[in-house]
Parts: C-alpha cells; structure tokens; sequence
C-alpha cells in the first residue's frame, strides 16, 4: 500500500500494525506507533531495523534486508585475479555470507571503507581504469533471509536527489548511480527516456530510485513525509565507555515475551517524530528499535561562512534559491554582478547557470587556482567540458591589482569573505591581508554542506572521528567498524553513505552490504539461542 494518502490517524498507525505483525510472524494486538504523551514501558512493537533516510543509500540497505542476495555469476570471471580466486572458493554462498574482510584484503579504489572498494569492483570491475565490464554478480530473492525493517523519509524515495537543480548533469555517469539489479539503461529503456551521453540529469536519477523501490517490492517498507525528532538509547550498559560491556548486556537483554514466547527482538533504541499528512496537519508517532542505521545523507545543512551579514535575504545557500531568483526574473536588468563564493562543483555549477543566463559574475574562493585538491584537477577534459570551462575562467580571468573586472566573470583567488554589508556590499580580504569591497545583486555560499543530526544526543557529536565536533562528510565522517558499519561508539547504530565518508552512490551500496552481513549473522545466532533455550531471562550469559 501507498501511505501518502489522506488517512486518518487511526487507519495510518492500523497498517502500520497489520504489516509489521504479519512481517513478525506474530500476531500484534497494540499498535507499533503511539501519541507523545504515551509512556515507552507500555508494550508496544519493536522492529529490528528502523532505517532513518530514503535516498539510495536507505534503498540499497532495504534491498538487501528484504531477502536479496548477491551471488557470483556463473559465467563471471573478475578481471583481478587473486579476487577472482577468493571469490570462486565460496562460489556456492552469498557475498553477504562470506568474509567481506578476506574478500576486501589488498584493493585499492576513491573509498577510504574497504568493503565500499570491493562492492563497487564486484559491481563495476576496473571501473576507475575507464572499462565498462558488466558486474561479475546476479541476484537472487532468498525470502527467508528477511529482516523486517522501516526506511522513513522527508520526501518520496530518493532522498536529496529529488530537490537538486535539474538543469546540471551529475558528476557521475548514469550506471554508477543505479542500485543493484535494475540497471539504469534498463530503466531509461522501458521510460523511452532518450539518454544521449552517460552523465544525466538529477531530475532522471531521481526517479529511476523512485521506480526502484516500486519495481522491487520494497514499497511496503518505505514511509515517506516523516519527520524524525528523536533517536534515543533506552537501555545503557553500567559503564558507557565500555563498548564490550554494552554489547554484551544491550544486544542480549530486555527480550519481550509474548503469548509465553521468547521474542527475537529487544528494545534498544526510541524512535519519535511524526508523518506529515496531506492537509498539513501532523500525526506523531513512536517506534522502537533494536537497530537503528543512519542514511540521511549530509545535503540537510548548507554549510555558512560566520561572518557578519549573512543572514541578509539577499544572501542564498543553495542552488535552488538561486535558480528560482533566476526564474522569477529577480536579476534580469540587474547591473552588479552576482556573488559566488567556493570552489566545488556545485559553485562551478552556479558559475555556469549566471554565465548562460547573461548575469556576470564575482567568484571568491579561498585556495590558489594551482591547488592540487580543487576537484577540477580531478575530472578529465573531455568527459567534464563545462567544469574544465569554469576552471580555465578561474585560471585566466583573475582579478588584477587595478579595480576593473571582467564583463562576465572576474575570479578572486585565495580571498575570503569577511563580511556583507545591508548596501549589497562585501568586504573582501586577500591572502596578503589587502582588504576589498564590491557591490553585487545576490550572493550566493556554495561551501558544501553538513548533516543534520540534531535528533541524536549531543546532535551526533559523540559518534565521530573527533570527538565534540559536528558530523561532516570530510573532516569528521562517524566512525565506524569498516567491516560491519556498526558506530564504534554506539552498539546497534549503524551509519552509511556521505556520513562515513562516500559520497559517491558507487561506495555508499558498500555499506548497505556490511550492514545486512551483521544484521543477518546477529540475526542467525539470537535465532540458535532462543531453539536452544537459553535465551530466557534478563540476561543471557
């Protein structure tokens, strides 16, 4: 069923306890969600997996938990010998059954997580070599290997890629987007979509995810229009620290009993929010979980400058505010230029929407043109001509001592922004400490941006590489065990995608392959447990 309908509260929280309780193979007399003010000591359904983000990482790991397993083709021979080796030693099991450490031993790839480098090189062998081989792997739907999970979401399914500006090219090619066993050519095929070259619009990624997840059967796990304020740990361990001992009496404690049965499932984590419903109003609602995997993404927060004047309204933080200025005719007949401030692609993508709209630009980055990181230096010449074009403007069209500028671009390297002034004016500074000030129409921040996690304890600043500083794609992903994806810091939180450090859909689907691996061997040992006995009890030994 589609639950973006107008459903009233009670038919809303009723499917949820009809499909979870079949999904359980229990019968369920209270239902899994509950107003605010219900206490969590009242016995209510507890999911394995709730997943918290519906962009193609959630996706990926819902495929993957729905039963689909990824084996190696008959056929298939991988063109790295000694993985090809490994891989024909196990031929008879799954990828998700097999030592992903041994399988990932020794690859190298652009994903600092080994089990991202093996999943995308059994996905897209020599990829980065510019061969086009086909996956050395095929699909099975093994039904039993099931885990009941929720995937909630703001939107439909696709996450962020519904909201970016459709008139840019991804920065990757097509196949590298799609998910596991729906090509994206297969997609465009059945569309009639007339897909010219391999990097396509946001707008078409969008929805081949969205068909995804209807043409695979993963609907019924999906909730979209969800709204997540709080993710909290019921139960602790005696000493937090101690992760062992938090494993220890979290994963094997607190088992419900119902009907005189031992449940397989524990309470581990309190999840609340609501579902936006069609005429605006809210219902809330509370799960809980014995596993919680984070998917969100990092395109919740644009990221700021912290200077003076930047909450004026003629400062924007994204793309689409700037696009819809640019629709609505606010800088036609403009004379200043419009401000763009970074020097990623998203900036590069914003130099080129004012370059052919006629609106001349002031573009100001902190790094010198030469710089080896800047992403440009990356992209070859005849894949990525538009952004090889911004960078030549930025190499050749600089600011020079004198006060003129360029008719249609002027670059500002190494420069930052000290302030904005109410007069549409900014302050400028030089790395010499010279200091500048120009008028412009609109500025516009284009410096990346940064998740959203406020709905985790401390926000999520306890869960990084460092500790006490926000979550960010780069400089602080959350720390995770490589293998299984699991928060060193937190048992039973996993995370995946852009919060651990891939921001490329070709990585991130290695997450969803280590999350499924743990989840089904925890799965397969509390199962052993509870045929043999010994799981009865507050705590099992």
């Amino acid at each position: 069923r589609s639950y973006s309908g107008p459903e009233t509260e009670g038919q809303l929280l009723n499917s949820f306890t009809q499909y979870f309780g079949d999904s359980l193979g229990k019968k369920i007399k209270r239902m899994p969600l509950l107003e605010e003010t219900v206490l969590p000591e009242d016995s209510l359904l507890t999911l394995p997996v709730v997943i918290i983000g519906n962009g193609p990482s959630g996706i990926c790991l819902s495929y993957l938990l729905s039963g689909y397993r990824p084996y190696l083709s008959p056929e298939a021979v991988h063109p790295n010998p000694i993985l090809h080796t490994k891989l024909e030693e196990a031929r008879h099991l799954s990828i998700v059954d097999q030592d992903l450490e041994y399988l990932s031993e020794g690859l190298e790839g652009r994903s600092s997580n080994p089990v991202a480098v093996l999943f995308d090189t059994l996905l897209h062998p020599d990829a980065d070599f510019g061969y086009d081989y086909p996956p050395v792997l095929h699909w099975k739907l093994e039904q039993h290997n099931y885990i009941p999970h929720i995937v909630l979401g703001k939107g439909p399914p696709g996450g962020a890629w519904h909201s970016m500006e459709g008139s840019m090219l991804t920065i990757s090619f097509g196949d590298w987007m799609e998910l596991p066993g729906l090509t994206f050519k297969e997609w465009a095929a059945s569309k009639r979509r007339n897909i010219k070259s391999g990097r396509v619009m946001p707008e078409e990624i969008a929805c081949y995810y969205k068909h995804y997840v209807k043409v695979m059967g993963l609907q019924k796990n999906f909730r979209d229009n969800v709204y997540i304020t709080s993710v909290s740990r019921l139960y602790r361990g005696k000493d937090d620290e101690d992760r062992s001992q938090l494993n220890e009496s979290i994963s094997m404690q607190h088992l419900e009993m119902e009907n005189g049965q031992k449940s397989l499932i524990k309470r581990n984590w309190e999840v609340r929010g609501y579902q936006r419903a069609t005429d605006g109003s809210h219902v809330p609602f509370c799960l809980f979980a014995e596993n919680v995997a984070l998917a969100t993404g990092t395109f919740d927060s644009p990221g700021r400058l912290q200077v003076e004047g930047e909450d004026f309204p003629f400062v924007l933080h994204s793309m689409s505010d700037f696009g819809s200025a640019i629709s609505k005719g606010k800088l036609r007949g403009k004379a200043d230029p419009v401000l763009i401030v970074g020097a990623g692609l998203t900036a590069a993508d914003a130099v080129l929407c004012a370059y052919n709209n006629n609106i001349p630009v002031i573009h100001v980055f902190r790094r010198r043109v030469t710089d080896t990181s800047l992403i440009f230096k990356q992209l070859p010449k005849k894949l990525y001509p538009e952004y090889h074009k911004v960078y030549h403007m930025m190499c050749t069209q600089s600011h020079t001592g004198d006060s003129t500028l360029h008719s249609a671009y002027t670059s500002f390297p190494e420069h930052n922004v000290l302030s904005f002034k109410p007069e549409m004016k900014c302050v400028l500074q030089s790395a010499s400490g010279l200091k500048k000030i120009l008028k412009f129409s609109v500025a516009l921040v284009l410096i990346g941006s940064h998740p959203n996690l406020f709905f985790l304890k401390d926000q999520g600043h306890s869960i990084g590489h460092h500790l006490n500083q926000p979550i960010t794609c780069k400089g602080n992903p959350i720390e995770i065990d490589p293998y299984t994806y699991e928060c060193t810091k937190e048992a039973n939180l996993f995370a995946l995608g852009p919060l651990v450090g891939d921001n490329f859909v070709r990585f991130l689907k290695g997450g969803a392959l280590g999350i499924a691996r743990c989840l089904a061997i925890r799965q397969k040992k509390k199962h052993e447990l509870i045929e043999s006995g010994d799981g009865g009890g507050d705590g099992v030994p």
